[in-house]
């Protein structure tokens, strides 16, 4: 069934104000899934912090106009599935992959993050990308680390000198 005009500029305007927020951006052509895995799909989408649309080139062409991802309108063509990372830079990526691994008929065609579109074989490195928690972690792990050396290098003498008169303690009890 055909979208009316007050329809089609829903969902430019849906489309626009999630593609205002999101990192990262992933289409992938979806010809031949189930309606099951697509179901699936998009339950582990809503988890994950992905905003997943099947929508008309078209209509998604317009609502990237003037947000990062207007690099990807050229390239549009064919069914295709839209997921948008909101919270997460690499989470459409990993959701997309993932779901990739399993169904051979959803193939990844563009690849967009930061106003620039990538090969469809850079989404593996954009998967790859840490969460805001195991960044967090990472940094904090760089910034610890410091300190801990500097801990260490204080207690070492005393160590050493606990060493010294316990191997002393020992050669007198031996002897």
């Amino acid at each position: 069934m055909a979208l009316t005009l007050e329809q089609k500029k829903a969902v430019v305007a849906e489309v626009a104000s999630v593609a205002q927020s999101a990192h990262s951006a992933v289409a992938a052509e979806y010809r031949g899934i189930t309606v099951e895995k697509m179901t699936e799909m998009r339950a582990k989408a809503r988890n994950e912090g992905v905003y997943l649309k099947v929508a008309k080139n078209t209509l998604v062409k317009r609502a990237v106009e003037g947000t990062e991802f207007e690099c990807m309108a050229e390239e549009l063509t064919g069914p295709l599935l839209f997921a948008f990372s909101i919270e997460d830079p690499g989470a459409a990526a990993r959701l997309i992959k993932d779901f990739a691994k399993d169904e051979d008929k959803l193939v990844v065609r563009l690849v967009a993050m930061g106003a620039t579109l990538y090969q469809a074989s850079e989404i593996e490195r954009l998967a790859k990308m840490p969460t805001r928690d195991q960044a967090i972690a990472m940094l904090m792990g760089v910034m610890k680390a410091p300190i801990e050396k500097f801990v260490r290098t204080l207690a070492e003498p005393h160590t050493k000198l606990v060493r010294t008169v316990a191997a002393v303690r020992d050669s007198k009890q031996a002897a």
